[in-house]
C-alpha cells in the first residue's frame, strides 16, 4: 500500500536473559537480541541492521546461529501460541525462510535452540518442568522426533549438538544431564545418569566426546562419552579492589552481612554461563567475572589461566554494584581474538583475547562493547534543533545523550532519584529533567552534566522547552507552570485540569500551548493571556499523548479508548480505530503529511494524512514493550521511539509515493559545546605539568643517554681489546688444529688401505663359504623330494581303505533304520484305531453338553428379560433425574462463567493493586533514603550542638565582662535620650516658625487674588478698546474708498460737491464728536490714575516679595542645616542602637537567658527604653522632611505668581502707549 513508511536505522538497547543472546556472525559483526527482534552491528563501522520478529511478537526468548553463520533460528513469544522461525542472513536484510509449528506439541515456550553442524537439523527444548526435546528437519517444516524430558523443577534448560555428529544431542537442566541419538525417527538416550541429580545451569562441548557442565553450586563437571571424568568446585570471587578494601573494613562488612540477607544469598558460587574455545573454556562462577581455563597436559583436567572482571561504571552512583552483574551469555569471535558477554542488566562487554599473550597479569577487565545501555523502562525522550542529538531518561536513574548521526553515546550520568521526563533546549547545551524529588535544569558540558538550577516540583512527569528556548513548561500535578529559561521566574500558571496532565505540546511560534489529562480533557492555551482558547472533553478516555501540526490548527490525541482522534475547533473531527490495540504515543511530521503512532504491543504504525477509517497504515515490529515516547526530527528525516523494554529505535522516515521527506534545506548542525572554566584551567595546568614533565624526562633521558654512550664506548674498547686477544689466540689454535688435521689425514689414509685389504680377504672367504653351503643345501633338497613322494603314496592307500569302510557302515545303518520304520508304522495303525474310538465317545459327550446348554440358555433368557424390564423402568426414572441434573448443570455453568468474569476482574484489580504496591514500594525506598539523609543531618546537628555547648562554656567565662559592658551601654543610651529630647524641643520651635510662615503665605495669596481680579477688569477694558479700534479702522477704509470715488468727479464741481455732502451726512454727526472728545479725555485721566496706582502697588509688592524671599531663604538654610545635623545624629544613634541590639541578642542566645526569669525581667525595661525612643525619633524626622518639601513648593508657587504679575503689568502699559501714538 502506498503511503508513509519507516526503516530502522539504529537500535540502542539489548534484551536480557535470552538463551544464546549474543553471537558472532563475522570477526567484527555481532548479533544480539534487542526489542522484539535481533540486531546486527559492526563494532568498527557502527552500522546497525535490525531483524524484526514475527507479527505480534513480544520479544525473543532464545536464538541460535548455524555453524556456517548463514541461518538464524528464533524462539518468540507471540500471543498464545509460541513461534519458532528460521531466517537467512546472507542478504543485507534478513529473510524469513520457515516458521515451524506442530499441533501435537503442547503450547509451551521454547527456551533453547541449536543447529546441527551441517545446518540440516534444529533442536529445540521447551520450558520445564514438563519439558520436551524436539528434533526438526526445518527446511521441510517436519518434526522428525520428539521426546519428553521431565525435570525436578523450574530453571534454565539448554540443548546443543555434538560438533562432529549431526545426530547426537545433549540437553541439561534441573536434575538431568542426557545424551540422545537420533535414528529412524526416534531419539534414544545414550547415557545412564549416576549419582545424585544436580541443577545444571549451562554446558558446552569441548570436543567430540567431552562436555563441560556448570551447576548452581559452583561445580564444574566434565563428562566424557556420557560418564563423569573430572570435577572441580569454584569459590565465590570478589573483585581485586574489594579484596584490598576487605583488609581494612572487615568489621564493618561483617556487620552489614549480618543485617542484609540478600548479600548472604549472593555470596554462593553459581556458574551461569559456559563457552568453549580452542585452548579450553570460559565460565562465570560469580557476578561480574569470567574465568578462562586451559587444558593441563601433565594432569588430566583443566586449570585456571586468567580472570576477567566487568569494569566499574564511573558515572554510576554505586560503582561497586555496577560491576557485580550476572553474566548470562559468553561467545567468542571466529578467530577467538574477541570475547563478548551479555549481562542481566541489558549490558554488553567485550575483551580482546590476544592481550593474554602480551600481559602476564592474572586479572584483566572487560570494556563496553560500544557504550552503556539503559537497563530499565525509558520514561522520557526529546531531541534538539541545533544538534543531531537526543536525550533519554529511565527508571534506572540515568540520563543519556545520544547522537543519532554517528550512532554513539555522547554523555551519561546516573543520579540518586528516578527520572520521569527529560527535555532538550533547542541549542542542545541544556536540558530539563524531572526527578522524583525536584525538577532540575542541567548544563550539558563537554564531558559531564552539571546541575545549574533546581525547582521545587516533585514527581514532574512532563516538561518541555519552547521552540524558541526562552520558556519552559513543567507539570505539577494538574497545574502547568511556565518558567523563563533566562531569569528562571515563574511567568504564569495554567490552571484548569481536573486530572493529572499526561502530555504537553508547544506550537511552532510559542504563542499556543496544548495539554491533555487523565479525565479526557484536551485544552488549548493562549500564553499571551494565560487563559484557555478552546477545549475538548471526553470523560470516557484517559489521554496519554498528543501532537500538533505545524500551523497548530489540528490536534492529534491517543488514549485508552483504542482510537486516534483528530481534534480541531474544540471538537473531534474524526476517530480512527486501533483494531484491538491501545495507542500510547503519537507524532506528526513537520510537513503534516505523515502521522506515526506507537502501540501497547511495541509496534509502530505509519499513516498518511488525511486519515481514513480503513486499515490505511503500515505496521512495523520494533519493541518488546509498550512504546512510551516518540518524536520526529525537525527535518522530517528521522523518527525516534523509546519503550518500556529499555530500547531506543531510530527510524528513517520516507513517503512511498514521493520518496524521502526532505526539508527545503538540509540542516547544518552546530558543533559548540559547554565546558567549565575550572575544567579548562585544570586541563591547561595538566598540559603545563605534562610539558614540564616532558622537559624533565628529556633532560633525564639525554643525561642517561650520555652516560650510556660513555659506558658503551668503554665497553666497546674493552671488547675490542678482548676481541683482538681472542683473535690472536684463535689463530694460534687454528694453526695447531691444521697441523693435527694433516697428521690425522695421514693416519686415516694408512687405516683406509689396511681396511681395504681386510675387506678383500673377507669377501673371498665369504664366497668360498657360501659355495660350500649351497652344495649342502642342494643335497638336502633332493633327499626331501624323495621323502615327499613316499608320503604321497602312503596317504593315497589310507584314503582308499577309508572309503571302503565308509560304504560298509552306510549299508548297515540303512538296514537298521528300515527295521525301525516298520515298527513305527505298526504303532501308527494302532494309534489311529484308538483315535476313532475316542472321537466317537467325544461326539456323544458333545450332544449331551449341547442339550444341557440349551436348557440353561432358556433359563438365563427368562432371567435377563425380567432384568431388562426392571432396568427399563429404572432408566425412565434416571432420565427424569438426568433432566433435573442438566438444568442444575446449566445453572452451575452460568454461575461458573460469572465467577470466571469476577476472577478476571479481580485479576485486573490485583494487577492494578500490584502496580500501586510497586509505586508505593518505590515511594518507601525514596522515603527511606530521605530518612537516611535526615538521620545524617540529625547527626550533623548533634555535632553542631556539641560544638555550641563547648562554645557556651567558653562564653560563660566572658559573662561578667559582657554584663559590665551592657551597663555602660545603658548609661550611654540614657545620655543620648536626653540629647534627643532637647533636639525635639528645637524641632517644636521650628514648627512654630513654619506656622508663621504659612500665615504670611496665605495673606500673600489673598493679595495676589485681588490683583488677579483687577488685572482681569483691565484686560476686559483693553478688549473693548481693541474692538472700537477695529471698528474705526473699517470706517476709515470705507471713507477712503468713498473719497477715491469722489476723486473721479474732480472735473464736475457739482457732482463733486454732492458727493462730499453725502460723505459728510454719512460719516459726521455732532453728538459723536462731542462724545468722542469727552470719552477720550476721561479715558486718559482714568488710565493715568490706574497706571500710577498699579506702579505703586507693584513696587510695594516687589519689596515685600524680596523681603519674604530673604527671610524664607535664611530660615530655609537654617532649618536645612539643623535637619542635616539632626539626621546625622539620628543615623549615628541608629547604628549604635543596632550594634547594641545585636550584642544584647547574641549575649542572650549565648548565655541562654530565657531559662533565667529574673534576668529577663531585668533586661526587658532596658529593651523597652531602647526601642521606644526610636519610634519617637522617627516621626519628627519624617515630619521635618515633609515640612521642608511643603515650604519649597510654596516658595516656587509664589515665584511663579510674581513672574505672571510682572508680565501682566508690562502688557497694559504697552497697549496704552500704542493707543496714545495712534
Amino acid at each position: 500500500m502506498a503511503g508513509a513508511a519507516v526503516l530502522p536505522v539504529a537500535v540502542f538497547g539489548c534484551r536480557p536473559r535470552v538463551a544464546g543472546g549474543v553471537c558472532f556472525l563475522e570477526e567484527r559483526v555481532v548479533l544480539h537480541a534487542a526489542g522484539a527482534g535481533c540486531l546486527r552491528l559492526h563494532l568498527e563501522h557502527k552500522w546497525h541492521n535490525f531483524i524484526s520478529g514475527t507479527e505480534k511478537s513480544r520479544g525473543v526468548q532464545a536464538l541460535a546461529v548455524s555453524t556456517s553463520r548463514r541461518f538464524l533460528a528464533l524462539s518468540e513469544a507471540a500471543g498464545e501460541q509460541p513461534v519458532l522461525a528460521v531466517y537467512e542472513l546472507t542478504a543485507e536484510r534478513a529473510r524469513r525462510r520457515r516458521v515451524l509449528a506442530a499441533a501435537e506439541l503442547p503450547a509451551r515456550q521454547v527456551v533453547s535452540l541449536a543447529f546441527s553442524p551441517d545446518s540440516q537439523f534444529l533442536a529445540a527444548a521447551t520450558a520445564p518442568p514438563e519439558g520436551h526435546l524436539t528434533f526438526w528437519l526445518w527446511e521441510k517444516q517436519q518434526l522428525a522426533a520428539s521426546v519428553r524430558v521431565p525435570a525436578a523443577g523450574d530453571g534454565p534448560c539448554q540443548v546443543s549438538f555434538n560438533p562432529q555428529d549431526n545426530t547426537q544431542v545433549c540437553i541439561t537442566g534441573n536434575g538431568f544431564f542426557k545424551l540422545f541419538k537420533y535414528s529412524e525417527g526416534y531419539l534414544k538416550q545414550m547415557n545412564l545418569q549416576r549419582g545424585e541429580p544436580e541443577n545444571y545451569l549451562c554446558h558446552a562441548w569441548l570436543s567430540e566426546e567431552e562436555v563441560i557442565c556448570g551447576t548452581d553450586k559452583g561445580k564444574l563437571s566434565l563428562f566424557e562419552t556420557g560418564q563423569l571424568h573430572w570435577e572441580m568446585s569454584l569459590e565465590y570471587r570478589k573483585p581485586p579492589k574489594e579484596l584490598k578494601e576487605d583488609t581494612t573494613t572487615k568489621e564493618y562488612e561483617s556487620g552489614l552481612a549480618f543485617e542484609d540477607n540478600g548479600l548472604q544469598q549472593h555470596s554462593l558460587p553459581q556458574i551461569s554461563a559456559v563457552a568453549a574455545y580452542s585452548k579450553g573454556f570460559a565460565c562465570s562462577p560469580s557476578p561480574g567475572v569470567v574465568l578462562l581455563f586451559e587444558k593441563n597436559e601433565e594432569k588430566e583436567g583443566y586449570e585456571e589461566s586468567q580472570e576477567v572482571w566487568l569494569p566499574q561504571d564511573l558515572f554510576s552512583t554505586e560503582p561497586k554494584k555496577s560491576g557485580r552483574q550476572d553474566i548470562t551469555c559468553i561467545c567468542f569471535s571466529p578467530s577467538e581474538e574477541t570475547m563478548v558477554v551479555s549481562t542481566n542488566k541489558n549490558q554488553l562487554y567485550m575483551f580482546t583475547m590476544f592481550s593474554t599473550k602480551l600481559i602476564r597479569e592474572k586479572t584483566s577487565y572487560f570494556a563496553y562493547m560500544n557504550f552503556p545501555l539503559h537497563s530499565n523502562s525509558i520514561t522520557g525522550l526529546d531531541m534538539c534543533t541545533w544538534k543531531p542529538i537526543l536525550a533519554t531518561c529511565s527508571l534506572d536513574r540515568s540520563v543519556r545523550i545520544w547522537n543519532y548521526k554517528t550512532n554513539t553515546l555522547e554523555l551519561c550520568k546516573e543520579y540518586q532519584e528516578e527520572a520521569y521526563t527529560v527535555s532538550l533546549h533547542p541549542t542542545g547545551l541544556f536540558c530539563l529533567v524531572g526527578f522524583s524529588d525536584k525538577l532540575r535544569f542541567i548544563s550539558l558540558l563537554y564531558e559531564d552534566m552539571r546541575i545549574f538550577k533546581e525547582f521545587a516540583v516533585k514527581k514532574c512527569r512532563e516538561c518541555s522547552f519552547s521552540n524558541g528556548g526562552h520558556l519552559f513548561a513543567a507539570v505539577n500535578g494538574n497545574v502547568i507552570q511556565i518558567y523563563s529559561s533566562i531569569t528562571f521566574e515563574n511567568v504564569t500558571n495554567l490552571k484548569g485540569h481536573t486530572g493529572k496532565v499526561h502530555a504537553i505540546k508547544w506550537s511552532a511560534d510559542d504563542t499556543k500551548f496544548v495539554s491533555c489529562d487523565t479525565h479526557g480533557a484536551v485544552y488549548e492555551w493562549n500564553l499571551l493571556t494565560g487563559k484557555k482558547e478552546s477545549e475538548c472533553v471526553l470523560k470516557t478516555c484517559i489521554y496519554s499523548s498528543i501532537s500538533l501540526t505545524y500551523d497548530a490548527k489540528i490536534i492529534f490525541a491517543v488514549g485508552s479508548d483504542q482510537t486516534l482522534k483528530e481534534i480541531s475547533e474544540s471538537s473531534i473531527q474524526q476517530e480512527v480505530p486501533a483494531y484491538d490495540v491501545v495507542y500510547t504515543t503519537v507524532a506528526v511530521s513537520r510537513s503534516g503529511s505523515m502521522i506515526f503512532v506507537g502501540t501497547s504491543l511495541g509496534t509502530i504504525r505509519a499513516m498518511k494524512y488525511p486519515l481514513t477509517l480503513k486499515k490505511g497504515f503500515n505496521e512495523y515490529q520494533a519493541h518488546a514493550g509498550a512504546v512510551t515516547k516518540m518524536t520526529i526530527t525537525n527535518d522530517d528525516q528521522f523518527l525516534l521511539t523509546a519503550s518500556e523494554d529499555g530500547c531506543i529505535f531510530i527510524w528513517k522516515a520516507h513517503d512511498k509515493e514521493g520518496g524521502g521527506l526532505k526539508g527545503e534545506q538540509e540542516l547544518q548542525y552546530a558543533e559548540e559545546v559547554l565546558i567549565m572554566r575550572s575544567d579548562i584551567d585544570e586541563k591547561t595546568q595538566a598540559i603545563l605539568d605534562l610539558q614540564i614533565c616532558v622537559k624533565d624526562l628529556q633532560t633525564e633521558s639525554d643525561y642517561e643517554l650520555r652516560l650510556k654512550d660513555m659506558y658503551c664506548e668503554g665497553k666497546i674498547k674493552a671488547l675490542e681489546e678482548n676481541f683482538a686477544q681472542e683473535v690472536d689466540s684463535l689463530k694460534t689454535k687454528h694453526q695447531i688444529l691444521q697441523e693435527e688435521k694433516e697428521k690425522q689425514e695421514l693416519q686415516h689414509q694408512v687405516q683406509l688401505s689396511e681396511l681395504m685389504d681386510q675387506q678383500a680377504r673377507e669377501v673371498q672367504r665369504l664366497e668360498s663359504d657360501s659355495s660350500q653351503k649351497l652344495l649342502m643345501e642342494n643335497e638336502k633338497y633332493q633327499e626331501l623330494q624323495v621323502k615327499s613322494q613316499k608320503m604321497e603314496e602312503e596317504y593315497e592307500k589310507q584314503l582308499h581303505n577309508l572309503e571302503e569302510s565308509k560304504s560298509k557302515a552306510v549299508a548297515e545303518l540303512k538296514e537298521h533304520y528300515e527295521k525301525k520304520l516298520k515298527d513305527k508304522a505298526v504303532l501308527l495303525e494302532e494309534a489311529k484305531k484308538n483315535m476313532k474310538k475316542q472321537i466317537q465317545a467325544q461326539e456323544e459327550m458333545e450332544k449331551q453338553i449341547y442339550e444341557d446348554a440349551d436348557k440353561e440358555i432358556l433359563e438365563i433368557k427368562d432371567k435377563y428379560e425380567r432384568e431388562l424390564l426392571e432396568e427399563k423402568e429404572s432408566n425412565i426414572q434416571l432420565k427424569g433425574e438426568i433432566g433435573v441434573l442438566n438444568k442444575r448443570l446449566n445453572s452451575l455453568q452460568k454461575e461458573l462463567k460469572d465467577r470466571n468474569r469476577d476472577i478476571e476482574e479481580m485479576r485486573l484489580e490485583q494487577q492494578k493493586l500490584q502496580d500501586i504496591i510497586k509505586s508505593l514500594e518505590k515511594e518507601i525506598t525514596a522515603l527511606k533514603t530521605e530518612v537516611k539523609e535526615r538521620t545524617d543531618t540529625i547527626l550533623e546537628k548533634e555535632k553542631h550542638i556539641y560544638d555550641l555547648k563547648m562554645k557556651n562554656q567558653e562564653l560563660q567565662n566572658f559573662k561578667f565582662v559582657l554584663s559590665y559592658r551592657i551597663e555602660e551601654f545603658k548609661k550611654q543610651i540614657e545620655s543620648r535620650e536626653n540629647h534627643i529630647e532637647t533636639m525635639k524641643k528645637q524641632i517644636d520651635e521650628m514648627e512654630d516658625e513654619l506656622e508663621k510662615f504659612r500665615k504670611e503665605s496665605t495673606e500673600l495669596k489673598m493679595n495676589i487674588t485681588q490683583l488677579q481680579q483687577k488685572q482681569k477688569a483691565t484686560a476686559r477694558e483693553v478688549h473693548r478698546e481693541m474692538e472700537k479700534k477695529q471698528n474705526m479702522e473699517t470706517l476709515i477704509k470705507r471713507f477712503k474708498s468713498d473719497l477715491h470715488n469722489c476723486v473721479s468727479f474732480i472735473d464736475d464741481s457739482k457732482k463733486m460737491k454732492d458727493r462730499i455732502r453725502e460723505l459728510y451726512t454719512k460719516y459726521v454727526h455732532q453728538s459723536d464728536l462731542v462724545e468722542v472728545q469727552a470719552v477720550d479725555a476721561d479715558l486718559q485721566q482714568q488710565y493715568e490714575k490706574q497706571q500710577e496706582y498699579h506702579e505703586r502697588n507693584l513696587a510695594v509688592l516687589r519689596k515685600r516679595v524680596m523681603k519674604d524671599k530673604e527671610m524664607q531663604h535664611t530660615a530655609y538654610m537654617r532649618i536645612l542645616q539643623e535637619n542635616v545635623s539632626l539626621i546625622k545624629e539620628i543615623n549615628d544613634l541608629r547604628q549604635e542602637l543596632r550594634v547594641a541590639h545585636a550584642q544584647v541578642h547574641d549575649l542572650r542566645s549565648a548565655l541562654k537567658l530565657n531559662k533565667d526569669k529574673k534576668a529577663i525581667e531585668d533586661t526587658a525595661p532596658s529593651s523597652e527604653l531602647l526601642s521606644s525612643p526610636a519610634v519617637l525619633r522617627l516621626n519628627p524626622e519624617m515630619e521635618s522632611e515633609k515640612i521642608i518639601e511643603m515650604q519649597q513648593l510654596e516658595i516656587q508657587y509664589l515665584r511663579d505668581q510674581i513672574q505672571e504679575k510682572g508680565q501682566v503689568v508690562n502688557c497694559p502699559g504697552s497697549v496704552s502707549l500704542g493707543q496714545k501714538s495712534s
